[in-house]
């Protein structure tokens, strides 16, 4: 089964800031992107070390290991769902990992008006 999403605008400028932080173009960025998040997907729920997928402008065709492809149809039927919706959340929410820590490195709590903050 081949799942085909469109990216959001989230995962887009994701892939632009990780593209510019690397001067890669933007097509570039966005099929390394894309490569980043499948894999964290497919690790996480089958332990894969490797995906299959092609980007198509801002649409990503993945076939997914047959235990993802399990996991999005339980989350589908769970929240009736289509699987590809499924996949796009979790995709999405990889958009931003693997970004340099653009505010340094942890939270500014100089702001905070709780003692010892």
């Amino acid at each position: 089964m081949t799942l085909s999403i469109t990216v959001s605008d989230r995962f887009r400028e994701a892939a632009a800031d990780w593209g510019d932080d690397r001067l890669v173009d933007e097509e570039r960025a966005l099929e390394t992107k894309a490569e980043q998040a499948l894999l964290e997907i497919e690790h996480l729920v089958a332990g894969a070390s490797e995906v299959s997928f092609e980007v198509e402008g801002e649409t990503i065709h993945h076939d997914p290991s047959d235990d993802l492809e399990a996991f999005l149809e339980r989350q589908a039927d769970a929240y009736g769902l289509d699987p590809a919706d499924v996949l796009a959340l979790h995709v999405d929410l990889f958009a931003r990992a693997f970004l340099e820590d653009e505010g340094g490195s942890g939270p500014d709590w100089s702001d905070d008006p709780r003692p010892g903050r």
